[in-house]
């Protein structure tokens, strides 16, 4: 079974040799999604809630492309640059899941692309 890329042009493009997601069987992963504006391909300005609500519209998006929602996640990574952020960015996250929620890690880097301040991925998983 070959993997099987997924893109819109409803999220940011990829920046580099990867695709937005990949399903494969019945499971699809998504490619981190920073606060990337996909009009302009910018990062959005304002704080880090705006900025986090940007990603997961972002994600919102990929997984509309892939066939699902985000009520098909299953597992989301979330880096941040700063954990001091980690209060507002799980109160966005909280408006965008309904329980029973996805597995999660929350880690803090160093860095991330662009400068960003938070970056999400995710794992659905279809029946």
């Amino acid at each position: 079974m070959p993997r099987q890329p997924i893109a819109t042009d409803r999220a940011p493009a990829a920046i580099g040799p990867y695709s937005q997601a990949v399903r494969r069987g019945n499971m699809v992963f998504l490619s981190g999604q920073i606060p990337l504006d996909p009009a302009t391909g910018q990062l959005v300005d304002g704080d880090i809630a705006t900025k986090a609500r940007r990603v997961f519209d972002n994600l919102q998006a990929v997984c509309a492309a892939a066939g699902g929602s985000l009520d098909d996640v299953v597992r989301v990574g979330i880096y941040l640059t700063d954990l001091g952020d980690f209060a507002a960015v799980n109160a966005v996250m909280a408006d965008y899941f309904t329980a029973p929620y996805p597995a999660r890690s929350t880690i803090e880097v160093s860095g991330l692309p662009k400068g960003a301040q938070v970056e999400v991925d995710a794992i659905l998983a279809f029946d």
